[in-house]
C-alpha cells in the first residue's frame, strides 16, 4: 500500500469481517470495522464530508470556527478534520458522554461545552439547542448541524454504501443500522434502494428511544433513558428517512453491553456501546430467519472510549448489568468485595504517600487499613490533609500513626437500617464476618442498591 498524503486520506475503505463465533441461525453476519478510521469511528466520514461541503458553499473562512452538537464521535471526527484544515472547533455534548471521549476531544484542541442529558429537544439546555445558540452569537462560526446536513447522508450514499456492495461482492440481503442523526441509515437506504432494492434496511434502536415505535405507529411517544452512546433519539432527525426501513428492533442497554463485551471476548474486536446495540439487533434478525441471508452491520467506533464504562466490571455492577451471587444480607451492598481482591486496602506500615497514590489512582476518598484479616482503622482524604498540611515530610509517615481507629463494624446479617446512623456521622460501614474483613459500604453503595430495586439499569 502506497503512503497516504495525510491522515484525512485514510478515512473510508474500512475492512469487512465475518463473525463466526455467534449463533446466527441460518445467516452469515458481517461487520464493517468503522473503528479503523483514523479518528476511530464512522463519523470521520461525515465530518470530512460536511466540512468539505461547507468550504464549497463558502460558509467556512480560513481560521473559522466550527460548532456542533454531538454524542462524541462526530466531534472527534470534526476535531480530526479541523486540526488538519486549520479551523477552531466547539463541540456541545450531553453529560452522559464517557470521560475518554471528552479527554480525547480536548486533547485534539476542541473546546467542549457540556450540557444536560435529561432534557429533550426544545429545552434551552438540550445539547442541540445549546449549539444553535452558540453559533448565533458568533458571526465567524459555522454550525455544522449534522442532524439536518445533506452532506451527512451523501457521505454514506456515495461512500459507505458502494464500499459495502463491493466488499460483499454484490451479495447482501440486509443491513442493520442505528440512528443518531439518520445519516448512515438514510444514505445506505437510498444507495441500496437504487442499486439493489431487495436489500432490507433494519433499524437497531436503544430501549428508551422513540424511533422503533414511530416506525410502527407513525407517532412520536415519550422518550425514556438509555446509556448506550451515539444512537437513539427522542425525535426524528430531519435527514432520517424511516420509510426506507423494513423492520426495527428495540435493544435494552443490558443486552447491548453484553454483546459488545462478548464481541471482544469471542472475536477480539474492541467495539463501542452502539456497536453492541447494532450487533444485538442483527443477531435477533438472523435468528428469526428460515433461510440463509447475508447480513451486514457496523462496529461504529472503538471500545477504547468506553473502558471506564461497559468494559469496567464495577461500573456494570453498579448499574445492575452484571450479576453477583445474592446473599440476602449486607454483602449484597458491598461494591468491592475483599474476597474478590476488589477492595483497595493499606497495610499499617504503608506511608501516607502510598495512601495518597492509591486514592488518586482509584478515585476513592477512604481506605481501610488491614492487619491480618480484620480492619485496624480507616484513613480518608481529610485525615491525610490534616497530617501533611504545613509539614509535607509527613507523607513519609506510616499510615498507622494517622488512621482513625474508632470504627463501626457490622455483621453481614445486620439490617440495612443500621447503616443510616453510620452515614449520619459521615463514616463508612465496615463489614466483617467473625473478624474477617468483607468490604466497605458507603453512601453511594446504598444509593446504588436502592436505585437498582426501583429502576434496574438506570
Amino acid at each position: 500500500m502506497a503512503p497516504f498524503g495525510n491522515v484525512l486520506d485514510m478515512i473510508g475503505d474500512t475492512p469487512m469481517v465475518a463473525l463466526g463465533s455467534f449463533e446466527t441461525g441460518p445467516c452469515g453476519l458481517f461487520v464493517k470495522l468503522e473503528n479503523q478510521n483514523p479518528g476511530g469511528s464512522i463519523k470521520d466520514r461525515t465530518a470530512l464530508a460536511m466540512v468539505d461541503a461547507a468550504e464549497r458553499a463558502g460558509d467556512l473562512r480560513p481560521g473559522g470556527r466550527l460548532i456542533e452538537a454531538t454524542a462524541g464521535n462526530t466531534g472527534l471526527g470534526l476535531a480530526l478534520v479541523a486540526s488538519q484544515k486549520g479551523y477552531r472547533l466547539t463541540v456541545v455534548v450531553p453529560d452522559k458522554m464517557s470521560q475518554e471521549k471528552i479527554f480525547h476531544l480536548r486533547a485534539m484542541g476542541a473546546e467542549v461545552v457540556m450540557t444536560r442529558s435529561d432534557v429533550g429537544k426544545g429545552h434551552p439546555d438540550y445539547y442541540h439547542d445549546t449549539a444553535i445558540r452558540l453559533a448565533e452569537k458568533d458571526e465567524n462560526a459555522c454550525f455544522v448541524n449534522q442532524f439536518s446536513n445533506p452532506a451527512n447522508v451523501l457521505a454514506h450514499e456515495e461512500g459507505t454504501g458502494p464500499e459495502i456492495w463491493r466488499q460483499m461482492e454484490h451479495d447482501v440481503d440486509a443491513v442493520v443500522c442505528g440512528v443518531g442523526t439518520g445519516g448512515t441509515l438514510t444514505g445506505l437506504g437510498r444507495f441500496f434502494a437504487r442499486t439493489a432494492p431487495e436489500v432490507e434496511m433494519v433499524l437497531a434502536d436503544p430501549e428508551g428511544s422513540v424511533l422503533v415505535d414511530y416506525l410502527r405507529t407513525g407517532a412520536i411517544g415519550k422518550a425514556g433513558s438509555w446509556l448506550v452512546e451515539g444512537i437513539g433519539e427522542d425525535f426524528v432527525p430531519d435527514i432520517c428517512d424511516l420509510s426506507l426501513v423494513g423492520r426495527g428492533f428495540t435493544i435494552p442497554d443490558r443486552e447491548a453491553f453484553a454483546v459488545a463485551r462478548d464481541l471482544l471476548g469471542r472475536e477480539g474486536i474492541l467495539a463501542g456501546s452502539s456497536s453492541g446495540t447494532l450487533i444485538a439487533a442483527a443477531l435477533r434478525y438472523c435468528r428469526a430467519q428460515t433461510e440463509r441471508k447475508r447480513v451486514v452491520t457496523f462496529v461504529c467506533d472503538s471500545g477504547n472510549k468506553y473502558l471506564s464504562k461497559m468494559f469496567n466490571d464495577y461500573w456494570m455492577l453498579d448499574h445492575g448489568f452484571l450479576d453477583r451471587p445474592r446473599h440476602g444480607d449486607l454483602r449484597d451492598l458491598i461494591s468491592r468485595p475483599h474476597a474478590e481482591h476488589a477492595a483497595v486496602v493499606l497495610a499499617p506500615d504503608d506511608t501516607l504517600l502510598t495512601a495518597y497514590g492509591r486514592m488518586k489512582l482509584y478515585d476513592i476518598s477512604q481506605l481501610p487499613v488491614l492487619g491480618d484479616e480484620s480492619v485496624m482503622g480507616i484513613i480518608d482524604e481529610s485525615d491525610l490533609l490534616l497530617a501533611v498540611y504545613g509539614r509535607e515530610r509527613a507523607f513519609g509517615d506510616q499510615v498507622r500513626d494517622h488512621m482513625v481507629r474508632d470504627l463501626t463494624i457490622l455483621d453481614p446479617g445486620a439490617p440495612i437500617e443500621a447503616l443510616l446512623p453510620i452515614f449520619a456521622r459521615n463514616q463508612v460501614a465496615v463489614i466483617e464476618d467473625d473478624g474477617r474483613f468483607l468490604g466497605l459500604i458507603t453512601k453511594i453503595d446504598l444509593l446504588n442498591h436502592l436505585r437498582r430495586k426501583v429502576v434496574p439499569g438506570l
